[in-house]
């Protein structure tokens, strides 16, 4: 069984009120988009140090009302206090727990949590404070033998540990949980809900959902939801079943669903006067102190939790074998294939060839471009529910989203430059001076950067892995079609060149085609493909390669702010938006 809770040391963590979050509920109705309403005239007063467990049949409005306790999705009628006031920016002392993972998988458990403890405990806080938080909170949860497994390779009840030990490394005063026992064996969901009622007994503000039948009587209040999302019931679980007049558990959903209501919770000004019931040991719940504003311990500044972000990012990086291995052959194969595809000498100044010239250009472009869309577009959608619930807890997503450039786009940089590298010494790029190169390098890496901000918008704008991997062909076929190396820009139709002007991969071949000096390189040849060429082609190598570059920059900023915004919109909404109604 879990050890109970014990007092933190003033040099462990900041002190937070010993006091849980006082949760009142007045008069709540919700409506949910596509649902209709789900909440209907719910009154509740949630004590401090009690254990309240949320229960209703499917449909009933359980995780609606739990967000809207918590303070995630405002109500539609009615009001949401916590210790007498709205519900403000979350932050250290509130934990919520999802049913998704919130914990990363790949690394072990005890460095998953050193992450999570440092990204939201305030600044100063000593590392040995951190690890002793961790391991105290491992201890708690049972999880202590496990610290060194990684998160993948937990059990589905100690991967749902996990989580709540996330939540607990900042000692919250309130404590939301959403199906917390949900797949969990009836012995390791007893245990669970054992440790929650020991935080409770600590001061801790707990609320949970559950479906699990036995929950209903472990906690210190039950309220019972009807199917139209009214309170059937709100009271305590010893005397649930004798207020239907039936002998199980089983037999009140039964009653509830045929629209039985034996209790509704108290109105307003009765609930401001009444005192909370006794515990699961019989002992009265802790005293409701008058409300009062906590004052926050200060939030990890955003240069620290960049640079957090950016290490982590890079050990789940190392930790994932397979993507390691796609980072690094990728780059190898079309070096390959482009040694198979072109022969050596195009760029001879005395036999040049124009075609061959201009395709090596634009596949230089276009791997440059794909490079950096495919590192990108798994990014951020595989770890959104992480991502939403560290921003409750103070991440900022300008820093998240700059840790995953700093991440990915040294790789990035160094799989272009073994592109050129390779590409010159099998003689497929001329016998050029460092000017020559190193605008080649910039030209690819920006090209890079631009397609990565691309692919990280398009992860934030999905919902799921697999939809990312369906945006693969759509963003690359435009960015091969309408690049001008197939169909000179000035000879696409007006809509086909104004569609040219918003593809990053007309941008980065001009700016390699300028870096290069194809027009020079074509017009000095003796071929009698250059002069045709140069006239299908216009001024697109005639610019200098600093205008490309501005444009690819720009491009990558615009993506990033598109990004942020979208990221920005999804964590407001929280997990608001999963199984609305249920």
């Amino acid at each position: 069984m879990p050890t109970p809770i014990q007092p933190r040391s003033s040099a462990e963590t900041p002190a937070l009120p010993p006091n849980g979050t006082r949760v009142r509920a007045r008069s709540v109705g919700q409506r949910v988009r596509g649902a209709g309403r789900v909440l209907d005239r719910v009154s509740l007063d949630l004590a401090p140090g009690r254990l309240t467990v949320i229960a209703g049949s499917s449909g009933a409005g359980k995780t609606v009302l739990l967000q809207t306790l918590a303070g995630l999705r405002a109500p539609t009628e009615g009001s949401v206090l916590h210790d007498g006031d709205q519900p403000g920016s979350p932050g250290p002392e509130f934990g919520f727990v999802p049913q998704e993972d919130i914990i990363h998988r790949e690394l072990p458990l005890h460095r998953t949590l050193v992450y999570a403890a440092k990204l939201r405990m305030p600044t100063g806080t000593a590392a040995e404070s951190v690890t002793v938080r961790v391991d105290r909170v491992l201890e708690t949860l049972g999880l202590a033998a496990r610290a060194s497994t990684p998160v993948h390779a937990l059990s589905g009840g100690e991967r749902k540990r996990a989580c709540v030990a996330a939540e607990l490394l900042t000692r919250p005063r309130v404590l939301f949980l959403d199906e917390p026992t949900s797949g969990l064996d009836p012995v390791t969901g007893a245990d669970l809900l054992r440790t929650l009622g020991a935080l409770a007994e600590e001061g801790t503000t707990v609320v949970l959902t559950t479906h699990t039948l036995a929950d209903l009587l472990r906690g210190d209040q039950v309220v019972f939801l009807s199917p139209g999302g009214e309170v059937a019931y709100s009271g305590e679980p010893g005397a649930l079943c004798g207020a239907f007049g039936v002998g199980t558990v089983e037999e009140v959903y039964e009653a509830v669903a045929g629209g039985a209501r034996v209790a509704r919770a108290l109105p307003a000004d009765d609930a401001e006067t009444a005192a909370p019931g006794a515990g699961r040991s019989g002992a009265p719940a802790s005293p409701v102190r008058p409300p009062r504003s906590p004052v926050r311990p200060r939030r990890v500044g955003a240069v620290r939790q960049w640079s957090l972000l950016t290490r982590r990012g890079t050990a789940l990086l190392l930790r994932n074998r397979l993507s390691v291995a796609v980072l690094a052959g990728s780059p190898v194969l079309i070096v390959a294939m482009f040694a198979v595809l072109f022969r050596a000498g195009a760029f001879d100044p005395a036999a040049p060839d124009p075609g061959t010239t201009a395709m090596i250009m634009f596949w230089i472009a276009f791997g440059a471009f794909f490079f950096g869309l495919t590192y990108g577009l798994l990014q951020i959608c595989a770890e959104l529910p992480v991502v939403r619930r560290e921003w409750l807890a103070g991440l900022r997503i300008g820093p998240y989203l700059a840790s995953k450039l700093t991440t990915t786009l040294p790789l990035l940089a160094v799989a272009d430059a073994l592109l050129l590298v390779v590409l010159r010494a099998l003689d497929r790029l001329p016998a050029a001076g460092w000017t020559t190169y190193g605008s080649l390098f910039v030209s690819s890496v920006l090209a890079s950067a631009a397609a990565l901000a691309m692919g990280l918008l398009a992860s934030a704008a999905v919902t799921e892995p697999a939809q990312a991997t369906l945006m693969l062909p759509l963003l690359c076929f435009p960015q091969v079609l309408f690049s001008g190396a197939f169909v000179p820009v000035p000879r696409m139709t007006g809509a086909g060149e104004a569609i040219s002007r918003a593809m990053t991969n007309r941008w980065a071949f001009e700016a390699l085609g300028g870096g290069v000096g194809l027009e020079s390189l074509w017009r000095a040849g003796a071929s009698p493909l250059g002069r045709p060429l140069l006239d299908s082609y216009g001024d697109s190598f005639g610019r200098p390669a600093e205008r490309g570059w501005l444009v690819l920059t720009g491009f990558a900023l615009l993506f990033l702010a598109v990004a942020w915004a979208i990221l920005v919109r999804k964590c407001r909404e929280g997990v608001a938006r999963s199984r609305a109604g249920r």
